[in-house]
């Protein structure tokens, strides 16, 4: 994909221009349900009408408009459910319903179109995608307003910014960059909301190229924290040059309820079909998906790619739960991670579930890679076993909510080297209001380090597995890769030549107070 910063533009004033509308009357953060979920409406009605209008234009039927035709007769075309996963009659379409609804009842006739479409899909293979995709876009909720009559007429508002919107050029991903200026927009309760662990856009386009690996087709694809689902989706521009990449299914868990919504809104807003995307709603380390392989068919051994940004530092059972000593997932490692730091649970979760040849790249919380205990001995397996490739220092405050500088990891099961590559990108970013992000440049440079692996000073190392037993299994990129000399170099002899300067007037300076002090005395 181009950047279109017109278009992106136009999204961000529309929804400056909406949130202004609505300033005080809900929680800031809240705010992001109904703009993504009427975007989401708009989309699919827009995307349904033209699917529909194509087929029969083609079969002749030049003037076709389905927008125009009456909800019984086309009834007939329900049997679309079983191809896109949904059904939208012409009077519940985005359009027909701003257009055609009093304002006093459209809470109400929304209600009933939300429920229409999540049902259309029932009893057919799209029905676990669709369910209960619009329970975040609360229609009576009261900080829109006290009265029916104010909430109603705020949610006109928001449908009529929501349909001045451009989202038709197909050069800009318009939900994930809408959900990125909603970040932005409410950055304080972002982070009170888990906005750290949003996945901005050009952190998810190098975890999906160092994920990638430069193969143009993956089978199946995976995050055990998928959140809205960016960075899985980003997997798709991941060749070589931004190339397109074949993805054969997107899988995904996340405990979150309005993420998991999230995610699947956005698998459908980038035309993945419902038979290609498989988002699992729990918690990945307590009650993670065993069906994969029912899922995705017999050939599943494990995911081509892993890409995640998991919750920094949360609890967990831990060794409170024995059953996780013999969880094979984390038993090979002799250790579990701390209760109050599952960071490397979620490592050695997606260890696992990687495929013999596949590659996964981790964001990672600093602290991870230097803390002793049992961190330290979950690191040594690692390390003991071949199965880090590389370990990059990004620059700071790339994430909403947080200022710390994160790390990626990258995993692989089958290595044919043993060293380690370090590299320290904490310069490669472009300092923007309130934080830094990766430029296209930063991005290139980062990942021909990383597919170079030759070292360079001040950037890069390769390490031998030796070197870190030695360094008592420390992974922090610090250890391996020298920070440039930033002081400036000292003139010894002009140096000594100031010195003597000031000895001199300081002797001068003494002599003349000892003089007045003399003069006071004779007094």
């Amino acid at each position: 994909m181009t950047d279109a910063p017109q278009d992106r533009t136009a999204i961000h004033n529309a929804i400056w221009s909406t949130a202004d509308e609505l300033r005080g009357s809900m929680d800031g953060w809240d705010f992001k349900n109904y703009v993504l979920g009427f975007m989401f409406y708009r989309f699919i009605s827009r995307f349904f009408t033209d699917y529909v209008n194509k087929a029969q234009r083609a079969a002749g039927v030049a003037d076709f408009d389905y927008a125009r035709l009456d909800d019984d007769t086309a009834e007939s075309g329900r049997y679309l459910a079983r191809e896109l996963g949904y059904f939208i009659l012409p009077g519940e379409l985005f359009d027909n319903v701003l257009k055609n609804t009093h304002v006093d009842q459209l809470n109400e006739r929304l209600a009933t179109v939300f429920r229409n479409i999540e049902s259309s899909g029932e009893g057919e293979d799209s029905e676990e995608g669709f369910k209960g995709l619009f329970d975040n876009v609360n229609l009576q909720n009261n900080s829109l307003a006290t009265s029916a009559r104010e909430r109603n007429e705020k949610l006109q508002t928001i449908m009529q910014k929501i349909a001045g919107m451009d989202l038709g050029s197909g050069d800009i991903d318009a939900f994930g960059d809408a959900y990125e200026f909603l970040m932005g927009m409410y950055a304080s309760n972002a982070g009170k909301s888990g906005g750290e662990y949003f996945t901005p856009q050009q952190v998810s386009k190098l975890l999906a190229l160092l994920a990638a690996d430069g193969r143009d087709r993956l089978r199946y694809v995976y995050d055990p924290a998928c959140g809205s689902g960016s960075l899985l989706l980003k997997l798709t521009g991941s060749g070589q040059s931004g190339d397109a990449v074949q993805v054969g299914a997107f899988c995904g868990q996340e405990v979150n309820p309005t993420t998991y919504d999230l995610c699947r809104m956005n698998m459908i807003l980038h035309e993945v079909n419902f038979t290609d995307f498989h988002i699992i709603r729990g918690d990945t380390l307590a009650t993670p998906c065993y069906d994969w392989k029912t899922r995705l068919g017999e050939g599943f051994e494990g995911f081509d790619a892993i890409v995640s940004n998991p919750p920094y530092s949360i609890k967990w059972k831990g060794k409170t739960n024995p059953l996780y000593a013999d969880d094979p997932r984390f038993s090979p490692a002799g250790a579990l991670a701390p209760v109050n730091y599952a960071d490397l649970a979620f490592v050695m979760h997606m260890l696992y579930s990687l495929a013999e040849d596949g590659t996964a790249a981790i964001v990672c919380f600093p602290g991870i890679m230097y803390r002793g205990g049992a961190e330290k001995t979950i690191r040594k397996y690692l390390v003991e076993q071949n199965f880090v490739d590389a370990v990059i220092g990004l620059p700071d405050k790339l994430f909403y909510g947080t200022q710390i500088a994160t790390d990626i990891m990258v995993l692989k099961k089958n290595r044919e080297r043993r060293d380690i590559l370090f590299i320290d990108a904490s310069a490669e970013c472009v300092p923007v209001t309130n934080g830094n992000l990766l430029s296209p440049d930063n991005i290139a440079r980062i990942y021909g380090l990383y597919k170079d692996r030759q070292p360079a000073e001040n950037l890069c190392s390769t390490v031998d597995p030796e070197a870190i037993k030695e360094n008592d299994w420390n992974l922090s990129v610090s250890n391996y890769v020298e920070k440039p000399d930033t002081t400036e170099p000292v003139d010894i002899k002009a140096l000594n030549a100031s010195l003597a300067e000031i000895a001199a007037r300081s002797q001068k300076l003494r002599e003349e107070i000892d003089a007045i002090v003399r003069e006071i005395e004779g007094e």
